[in-house]
C-alpha cells in the first residue's frame, strides 16, 4: 500500500517533464487518489465481510498493481483519473484488511510492535523513493511506473498468505484501520477507560478521584455521556485540528518532491521522500511510547508545530539541507499526529469519534490538492506556504484542547477510571497518507 499510494509523488515531476501532465492535472489525480481512498476506506466499514475475506485482500493486490502497470500505456487524462482513483480504493482495501488481521493477531504481544508493523507504510514510501531515484538516469516515467509495478508485485507476494481475521470492533480511517488498542488504548482500558493519563493528571485514589466520582453520582446516570459531562468543547478543537491537518499534510505530501527539483539537482527530490519514508517507519512505536509517559494534547501540538515548520522549510530555503531537514521534519510527524489524535478522541468518550474524526481528515486530504491548484501557477512555494499556514492553524486548535483538558472522563457507571500503568499503545498509520 505504501508503495501503490505514495509512488505518485515522487514520479510527478517526471510526468510533468516527460509526459505533459499540467500541474492542474496533477492535482486533480491526487485528489482523485484520495477520494479512492476514502470510499476503499468506508467500503471496509460498511462491509465488515471484506474484511474478513481473503479473496478481497488478493483481489486488491492484483488490482493495485494492475493500476499501476497501466499508467504508462495512456496518455489520457481521463484514464489516469480512474487508474488513480482505483489505486486508492485498492490500497485502503489491503490496509483495512491487514490492519484488522495485524490487531487481532498481535493483540496480547507487546504493544509497540503493531505500531512497527504500520512502519511498513513509511517502507513503502521510502522504496518508492529509492526506485525513482534509481532510475532517474535510466528510464523515463514510464519506466517508473512500470518498475513500481513490479516491486508492488513483489511486496504484494509477500501479503499474498496473510490471513485476514475478525476483529470485534474495527473502523477504518483515512489512513488506518483502527480498533481500541490502534488509538492509544489497550484491550482492557477500551471497555472501560478513556483517559489521557499525562503529567497534568493527579494520581489516583486522591481528592480529584472522589470529587469527581462523586460529581458524576450526583448528575445522575446520564452523566457519563460525553456531551453531557462537558467534553464536547474539547472534541470540536480536536475534530478542528484534525481536519486543517488533512488539508496541510496532503499538500505537502502531494507536491513535496515537486518543490524540492524546482531548487535543487533533481537526485534531491527522490532522496528527500525517501528520507520521509525512513523517518516514518519508527514514528508509530516512537510518538505512542511518548504518549505513555506525557500529556497527548501537548504532544500533539508539538507534532504539528514541528511538521509545520518542516512544510513551511522548502518554501523560505531552497538549499538541500533545507529539503532534507523537511522530509524529516514530515515523515516523523504525520503519522504521530493520526496516532494521537484518535487517542484523544477515544479518550474524550465522544459519539463515533473515530469515524467523525477520519471523516474530518479525509474530506481535508480531499480539499487540499483543490485548493493549492491554483496556486501551482506561480509554482510550489505558495502552495506550502499555505500548507505550513494550515497545519500551524491546526497546531493552534490543538493548544485549546490543553486548556482544561479533562484527564479523567466519567463513565457511564458514574466511576472515574484511569489507565494501568503499564497500558499499552498503539498506533494507527495515517496516513499518511496517508496515509
Amino acid at each position: 500500500m505504501g508503495v501503490g499510494r505514495f509512488v505518485y509523488t515522487p514520479i510527478l515531476p517526471l510526468m510533468h517533464a516527460q509526459a505533459g501532465l499540467t500541474t492542474g492535472a496533477g492535482a486533480r489525480l491526487a485528489t482523485a487518489n484520495y477520494v479512492g481512498y476514502l470510499v476503499g476506506a468506508l467500503a471496509g466499514t460498511f462491509l465488515p465481510r471484506l474484511v474478513r475475506s481473503r479473496a478481497a485482500l488478493r483481489g486488491a493486490l492484483a488490482a493495485l498493481v494492475a493500476s499501476l502497470a497501466a499508467m504508462p500505456l495512456t496518455h489520457s487524462t481521463a484514464v489516469w483519473l480512474l487508474l488513480r482513483l482505483g489505486a486508492g480504493v485498492f490500497s485502503a482495501l489491503i490496509f483495512v484488511i491487514a490492519a484488522s488481521s495485524l490487531l487481532s493477531r498481535l493483540r496480547e504481544h507487546p504493544a509497540h510492535l503493531p505500531g512497527w508493523a504500520f512502519g511498513g507504510v513509511g517502507t513503502g514510501i521510502a522504496l518508492s523513493g529509492l526506485l525513482v531515484l534509481a532510475l532517474r538516469s535510466a528510464g523515463d516515467w514510464r519506466t517508473a511506473w512500470w518498475a513500481a509495478a513490479a516491486l508492488a508485485a513483489v511486496l504484494g507476494a509477500g501479503a499474498w498468505g496473510l490471513r485476514p481475521e475478525a476483529v470485534t470492533r474495527t473502523l477504518s480511517v483515512g489512513s488506518a484501520a483502527v480498533g481500541p488498542e490502534s488509538v492509544g488504548l489497550a484491550p482492557e482500558e477500551s471497555a472501560s477507560e478513556g483517559t489521557d493519563a499525562g503529567p497534568e493528571a493527579p494520581a489516583s485514589g486522591g481528592r480529584a478521584d472522589r470529587a469527581d466520582a462523586g460529581r458524576a453520582r450526583a448528575a445522575g446516570p446520564d452523566a457519563g455521556h460525553p456531551a453531557e459531562a462537558g467534553t464536547s468543547r474539547w472534541f470540536a478543537a480536536l475534530f478542528v485540528s484534525y481536519t486543517l491537518e488533512g488539508v496541510g499534510y496532503i499538500i505537502a505530501g502531494t507536491f513535496l518532491v515537486a518543490a524540492v527539483e524546482k531548487n535543487s539537482p533533481g537526485w534531491i527530490g527522490s532522496g528527500a521522500w525517501v528520507l520521509v519514508g525512513l523517518a516514518a517507519v519508527p514514528s508509530a512505536a516512537l510518538w505512542t511510547g511518548l504518549g505513555r509517559r506525557r500529556s497527548r494534547p501537548t504532544l500533539l501540538s508539538a507534532a504539528l508545530l514541528v511538521q509545520a515548520v518542516g512544510v513551511a522549510l522548502p518554501a523560505l530555503s531552497g538549499t538541500v539541507v533545507a529539503a532534507l531537514v523537511s522530509a524529516t521534519l514530515f515523515g516523523a510527524t504525520f503519522i504521530g499526529v493520526s496516532t494521537l489524535v484518535l487517542s484523544i478522541g477515544t479518550h474524550l468518550r465522544f459519539p463515533r469519534a473515530v469515524g467523525l474524526l477520519t471523516a474530518g481528515y479525509s474530506v481535508g486530504q480531499v480539499l487540499g490538492p483543490l485548493v493549492a491548484a491554483p496556486l501551482l501557477h506561480h509554482g510550489y512555494r505558495r502552495a506550502l506556504v499555505l500548507a505550513a499556514v494550515t497545519v500551524l492553524a491546526a497546531a493552534l486548535a490543538a493548544l485549546a484542547l490543553r486548556v482544561r483538558f479533562p484527564h479523567r472522563v466519567p463513565v457511564p457507571d458514574g466511576a472515574v477510571h484511569r489507565p494501568a500503568p503499564d497500558a499499552g499503545v498503539v498506533s494507527p498509520a495515517e496516513g499518511f497518507p496517508g496515509s
